[in-house]
């Protein structure tokens, strides 16, 4: 979507409070151009994991960020713990098991988002970037502009 952007960029606790704090500020902004609830619903359920794992298990202790973008009819978030780098592992851990209450926050995020990569790193920590295409409200300002732009361009 051509001439629509938004960027933000939140600094936060490494605290669980903080957690709804993301949820809000991020599910206005796409409420507000006009995504639909389902698709920031997904979004939001993957950002929290991310942002879960950055509370529950990052090395360093402080802040981390979360930045997001919306552009090109995609919303792109990065959440960044800003830790010390990868904890070694010294072998795959298993499965856990279906009733489990932790251990499944990647595989949540891969099933909502179009992209998901993790990087770690030993400047940065760990970084969880999602990135999901966009559909629109019935109606939505934005929405509208992207699929008049998409007639008129085919």
């Amino acid at each position: 979507m051509s001439g629509v952007d938004m960027e933000f960029a939140l600094a936060l606790p490494r605290e669980a409070p903080s957690i709804p704090v993301v949820r809000r500020v991020v599910g206005d902004a796409l409420r507000g151009l006009g995504v639909a609830e389902d698709c920031v619903a997904d979004i939001l359920v993957a950002a929290s994991e991310a942002c879960t794992n950055a509370v529950q298990h990052a090395r360093a202790s402080g802040d981390y960020r979360v930045a997001g973008r919306v552009g090109d009819g995609t919303c792109r978030l990065e959440i960044e713990d800003g830790g010390h780098g990868p904890r070694p592992v010294p072998h795959v851990p298993p499965e856990p098991g279906v009733l489990s209450e932790s251990g499944r926050g990647i595989t949540i995020m891969r099933a909502l988002v179009d992209d998901l990569d993790i990087d770690r790193t030993p400047d940065r920590g760990t970084v969880v970037h999602l990135r999901k295409r966009l559909t629109w409200r019935d109606g939505a300002l934005l929405g509208g502009l992207e699929r008049r732009l998409m007639h008129t361009a085919g």
